[in-house]
């Protein structure tokens, strides 16, 4: 899979079905043979993923040690809610209700593409998640990016 980008507006059916846009289904071939994943994100948000990548991100968990209760207690609570989900014959995904009970979403979706998933927010909560944009972008780029060994160049 090639690394997503952008963002889509959509809207939920009275069914909570919502259309995947017709630009990132094309980026996401294996959708329709192998389906999606979605899932609880940190905060008050949800993630799709596609099969394979969340099956990546299990194999992450099955290396933790098990008898560590942080440990337990992090897959717990990421993997909590986690559903497969399938495209209908009009591209649609059905969305479990008490996941857009979680994020708060009711009607306006934004995906905001974020490289390897998608994340699927209320409208209105990342249009005020994302209008306090840092007043030093440049100071935080440098913080994250400015180290070459997190970057794996070393």
């Amino acid at each position: 899979m090639s690394y997503l980008t952008g963002e889509f507006e959509c809207k939920l059916d009275p069914k909570s079905r919502m259309m995947i846009p017709a630009g990132l289904k094309k980026k996401l071939p294996e959708a329709e043979t192998e389906g999606l994943v979605i899932n609880r994100g940190f905060k008050n948000y949800l993630v799709i993923y596609t099969k394979t990548e969340w099956d990546k991100r299990l194999d992450e968990l099955s290396k933790l040690n098990e008898y560590e209760e942080d440990n337990i207690e992090f897959i717990r609570y990421f993997t909590r809610g986690a559903t497969e989900l399938a495209l209908d014959a009009a591209g649609r995904v059905l969305l479990p209700k008490f996941l857009l009970d979680y994020a708060g979403i009711k009607n306006d979706v934004v995906l905001a593409c974020q490289l390897n998933k998608i994340e699927v927010w209320d409208a209105g909560a990342h249009k005020a998640a994302f209008s306090n944009e840092p007043q030093n972008f440049s100071a935080l780029a440098q913080r994250v990016m400015g180290n070459k060994a997190r970057r794996g160049d070393e």
